[in-house]
């Protein structure tokens, strides 16, 4: 059983954060830089608008005098321009050419609370905004935590495909310890909050101050709160102020309001700056962006923005970002920005989000066990032919990066799990490629291995990276609930973005049988959620 969340718990004593607040917002017209792909993705990442409502369509054919009538809250509203990098799914590997996969660990849920929101509004989510791991990830597990001193334990999993007979599902999880907030370092937490016209909506501003309330009432007194805004310009709210001073905290919060176009480089540049005033040493300093990721003043494109993160990540700072909005969200951003920031990215749909994100899973949110975590696979060309890996397109890394330090990866907060499936077809069975005529026979070996599971993590605290090596036997059981259910999130994850490409006849009726069937455990309601969002897109899809 996992942990209860953290408001289950007895109440802590808060926890020191500089809170920088800078709402980020979104302004009438879109920075064409913007659109451009990160430099890992520029060879096969394209962006990918959301569809025009049809009512919106007919506005937007309006005579403009007519259309000027308009407030321009409505235009912010009205416009539907948001952003994903559409990658293409991971290929099928024969394991007698490329035996090693290696990737970055991601421990984003993003996704799926933004594929939510599209559903709950009726429409069917653009490609782009479905990645399949976050979806995976997105739910609990119960895995084995650590035994022999590491931060995380590591546990693995093989059973049958429920959408193909000849393969299986390879199923890695990894699950970090916990900890109570009271036990957290102190933090020193910048929150820059988007307060441009663009947040001027529900789902924008008056979101984001509940959002930040929920947080104010888990501060301790030895935690800053420092509060940042920004729109045309930025400025600071509120001065590093100690969590004891919950009030001036609140009010701090209450006076914000939205207007104006989108400044957001200068807003990050100050959040930074505030950072730097309140850091503490050996304590948490990280910055919590809220925003719907439209810059559209000053330093706009994709790369520079990216690189402002990469830079100052150096100096102990970590940037998470929060994203909110709709119709003009630049999602594209918001998850890469996390990735160069060291940080990690959740998308805010609704109150109950915010909490688990802030308040239940405050401390994997805030804390973080391990730095730079790589896992590789090795495949035993005796025993499996060919594999492919579910999710993780942007997470990819070459085989020698797993041994180089100073190539970046993922971070792993307190008390996070982290689920990787891989499909794989076993030595004998049918698989996706054609066999090759001149390919030399494969030797019989004796080993009951499948595969060699390495990971690869450096401690929060700093110095070389250390290694955990692990076979996978080839032996495999009835699958048990979790593997079942993460199966099902998988399934629909492919069903949503590649039309079933890979998951043949199974349909999303079969999904919601599936995942139905291995709910067990579930005293938050987020896998019963998730049968309901299945069953709504099927009704979309007819």
């Amino acid at each position: 059983m996992s942990r209860p969340p953290l408001f289950l718990r007895p109440a802590a004593q808060g926890f020191a954060v500089t809170l920088l607040v800078t709402l980020a917002g979104c302004g009438l017209s879109s920075s064409p830089e913007l659109a451009k792909p990160s430099p890992e993705a520029a060879p096969v990442a394209e962006l990918h608008s959301a569809p025009v409502p049809g009512a919106l369509a007919k506005r937007m054919a309006m005579p403009a005098p007519m259309r000027m009538q308009d407030s321009v809250a409505m235009e912010y509203r009205s416009e539907p321009r948001e952003q994903y990098a559409n990658l293409p799914d991971n290929p099928v590997h024969r394991v007698a050419e490329t035996p090693v996969s290696t990737f970055s660990v991601d421990v984003d849920t993003g996704s799926y609370a933004n594929v939510r929101r599209f559903l709950n509004q009726g429409r069917l989510p653009p490609e782009g905004a479905v990645r399949l791991e976050e979806m995976v990830n997105y739910f609990p597990y119960d895995y084995g935590l650590p035994t022999d001193g590491s931060p995380f334990g590591v546990t693995t999993e093989v059973a049958a495909t429920p959408w193909n007979p000849h393969t299986q599902l390879l199923r890695i999880g990894i699950k970090a310890s916990d900890r109570v907030i009271a036990d957290l370092a102190p933090a020193n937490l910048v929150f820059l909050v988007d307060v441009s016209g663009s947040m001027d909506r529900r789902e924008g501003l008056p979101l984001v101050k509940s959002t930040l309330k929920l947080l104010v009432d888990q501060l301790r007194d030895q935690d800053r709160v420092s509060l940042v805004v920004y729109a045309g310009e930025s400025r600071v709210v509120l001065k590093p102020t100690s969590g004891r001073d919950k009030a001036k905290i609140r009010d701090a919060i209450d006076q914000l309001t939205a207007g104006g176009s989108t400044a957001g480089a200068s807003g990050i540049e100050l959040a930074y700056q505030m950072a730097r005033e309140g850091f503490i040493d050996q304590g948490i300093n990280r910055i919590l962006l809220a925003t719907d990721g439209d810059f559209n003043v000053g330093i706009s494109d994709f790369d520079s923005l990216k690189q402002m993160a990469v830079d100052q990540r150096k100096s102990g700072v970590s940037l998470t970002t929060l994203g909110f909005g709709v119709d003009n969200y630049n999602e594209h951003l918001m998850e890469q920005l996390a990735d160069a920031g060291d940080g990690n990215y959740a998308y805010i749909d609704t109150l109950r989000e915010a909490r688990k994100v802030l308040v239940e899973q405050l401390s994997s949110t805030l804390a973080v066990v391990a730095r730079d975590v790589k896992l590789q696979v090795e495949f035993n060309p005796a025993r499996v032919s060919e594999y492919r890996l579910l999710g993780y397109e942007n997470r990819a890394l070459k085989r020698e990066d797993f041994n180089n330090d100073k190539v970046d990866a993922g971070e792993i907060g307190a008390g996070h799990t982290v689920t990787a499936l891989y499909e794989i077809v076993p030595k004998g069975e049918k698989g996706w490629l054609e066999p090759l005529r001149y390919a030399a026979p494969a030797s019989e070996s004796q080993s009951a291995e499948l595969a060699m599971l390495r990971v690869r993590y450096k401690p929060a605290a700093g110095g070389d990276s250390k290694l955990i090596e692990r076979p996978i036997s080839t032996s495999s059981a009835p699958a048990s609930d979790d593997l079942r259910f993460a199966a099902a999130v998988a399934a629909f994850a492919q069903q949503l973005k590649s039309d079933g490409r890979y998951t043949g006849s199974m349909s999303l009726q079969d999904t919601a049988t599936l995942a139905r069937a291995a709910r067990g455990d579930d005293p938050f309601g987020l896998r019963n959620e998730f049968v309901q969002l299945v069953e709504l897109a099927q009704s979309l899809k007819h």
